[in-house]
């Protein structure tokens, strides 16, 4: 037996034979052509089917993983039609009388590497999916296949890295798990395996990689993030019995389902989830929340290539509040910028963009766009109940503005005639330090607050969440930000306000007992994680 250790990025336990996925020959020979005008069409057919592929992987995607993670497959559909990158490959293709594959491939190289270069970790990341597409294209142009698991029975993929499409690609029907040697924690496959619900470790490296073989037998562990290759007979009992200890878990939980969350000395704690698009509703009802807790309305800047009307914006929300029947549905106003880009905001680069021109700060320099969100929200909030919260927030002066737009709308929509909620909160997301520490003059002013613990962390420790590099310094226990959160819930209280927590903190149980201690009055968290917040809530006696 070998033990490997890598990061786990979905928590299960699968066990199966070993399938190496390996990815077409990368090596592109260059080829002397006379026809150019032939090699420019061999490109362009493969561009369209290309297009075809990758509408098909965003349905298919659409279903498994939602809106939100499936809009990375439109994106790259997107870019095969960016006019600097197709003139590259014509370019090549008639100045130098070569091949479209070779083409294609030196196009790919020089965009990544232009990418690579940026400071922006947005655009950073778009070298790998220049890389996909490129990929992409000259296996349709080579004739190969782009993957194939090589077995009709269940397997663990191990590849050195996956991209997106190849990670949508896998049928969930015969995927156990997957192993990369690569990659991030933060990484579009990392997020789309966790959506996914497959097991999934990655960076296992390149020893892992070079010793296994095809056909052999592992256990994955996603919570260690360990793979034992040909497990002996003690560590495969542990583990079996880990993996029937994690499904029976899995059952209890769906006896949850209509219960309270009600600590053992009876206080109640709202239970809520984060959505990224209308699509998610479905989760959200079927894992039981008891509202939404955080909807991500830039999904409906992200998937347009130009401003969403107040129409389109009315009909997203009241889709949404009606789909809720009643329950509280919060919905965080526009949050563009630092890692979400849209091309039509015409943002400019910038040195520091988590620190930089994002979420309210372009709300507040571009009031058209901020009234035409808020309008919509408004109007919609005659179909249920409705809370509007406000990101990035570092000042009270900011709050200030914000009310006074909102005051505004409404004013402008009562003049109007169109019919509105009375009953809509307000609430700001403490999502930096500032915020936290100036709560105490915040709360005042609002209905409630809700911790944005990705950020808040972000923030606190001066790591930033996109860089894989430094994810070992990014402690998100440290004392302070937990103590930055608890300061927040005592002025929040103090004030007659209410406080949740909606970043991917709200679903670590070991802090459930921690944070209700706080007085926090609501967690939100991913759908599937409902139920088991729901059983670390209904286990805690407060009263001890």
């Amino acid at each position: 037996m070998k033990k490997y250790q890598g990061k786990g990025v979905y928590g299960a336990v699968a066990i199966g034979k070993i399938s190496l996925f390996k990815k077409p020959d990368a090596a592109v020979k260059r080829i002397h052509v006379v026809d150019t005008d032939n090699e420019k069409t061999r490109f362009e057919q493969a561009k369209t089917l290309a297009v075809q592929q990758l509408q098909e992987i965003y349905e298919k995607a659409l279903k498994e993983v939602g809106e939100t993670n499936a809009a990375i497959f439109e994106i790259h559909q997107m870019m095969l039609d960016d006019d600097d990158y197709n003139d590259s490959i014509n370019n090549i293709i008639d100045s130098q009388s070569v091949n479209a594959e070779y083409a294609v491939a030196v196009t790919a190289d020089n965009f990544a590497d232009m990418f690579s270069a940026m400071d922006d970790a947005y655009m950073k990341a778009r070298a790998a999916d220049v890389r996909d597409i490129s990929n992409r294209l000259i296996n349709n142009l080579s004739g190969n296949a782009l993957i194939e698991t090589g077995s009709d029975e269940k397997v663990i993929i191990c590849a050195s890295d996956l991209a997106p499409s190849e990670t949508v690609a896998l049928d969930k029907d015969k995927v156990l798990a997957f192993v990369t040697a690569h990659g991030s924690s933060n990484s579009h496959t990392a997020i789309l395996a966790r959506n996914m619900n497959i097991p999934a470790i990655i960076g296992a490296g390149d020893e892992f990689l070079n010793e296994i073989k095809d056909g052999g037998e592992a256990i994955v562990d996603g919570y260690t993030g360990e793979i034992f290759v040909d497990p002996d007979g003690e560590t495969r009992t542990m583990l079996l019995e880990k993996q029937r200890a994690d499904e029976e878990k899995k059952r209890l939980l769906q006896e949850l389902k209509g219960k309270e969350n009600i600590t053992a000395d009876g206080k109640k704690i709202n239970v809520y989830a984060n959505i990224g698009s209308v699509g998610d509703i479905g989760k959200v009802l079927a894992n039981d929340a008891g509202g939404i807790g955080l909807f991500r309305s830039e999904f409906l800047y992200l998937e347009n290539s130009d401003y969403p009307t107040e129409d389109q914006q009315f009909a997203a929300y009241k889709k949404v509040l009606e789909s809720m029947a009643g329950k509280k549905v919060v919905i965080r106003t526009l949050d563009i910028g630092a890692d979400k880009k849209c091309d039509y905001f015409n943002l400019k680069p910038e040195e520091n963009p988590a620190l930089g021109y994002r979420a309210i700060r372009i709300c507040l320099t571009r009031p058209e766009v901020f009234k035409t969100q808020l309008r919509a929200l408004y109007r919609a909030s005659a179909f249920g109940n409705l809370g509007i919260m406000f990101p990035m927030i570092t000042s009270v002066s900011e709050l200030e503005k914000i009310l006074a737009i909102c005051d505004e709308v409404k004013a402008e929509l009562k003049e109007q005639g169109v019919e509105f909620s009375d009953k809509v909160e307000l609430g700001i997301m403490i999502e930096t330090p500032a915020a936290a520490v100036i709560s105490d003059k915040l709360a005042p002013m609002v209905d409630f607050f809700s911790v944005g613990t990705n950020d808040l962390t972000q923030y606190t420790l001066a790591c930033d969440r996109q860089n894989p590099d430094i994810e070992q310094f990014v402690d998100t226990h440290h004392e302070a930000v937990l103590r930055l959160i608890e300061m927040s819930a005592e002025n929040a209280h103090k004030h007659g306000a209410w406080i949740g927590i909606c970043g991917e903190l709200a679903a670590d149980t070991t802090l459930t007992e921690t944070f209700l201690r706080m007085g926090i009055d609501e967690l939100s968290v991913s759908p599937t994680f409902v139920l088991k917040v729901r059983g670390a809530v209904r286990s805690i006696d407060l009263s001890k």
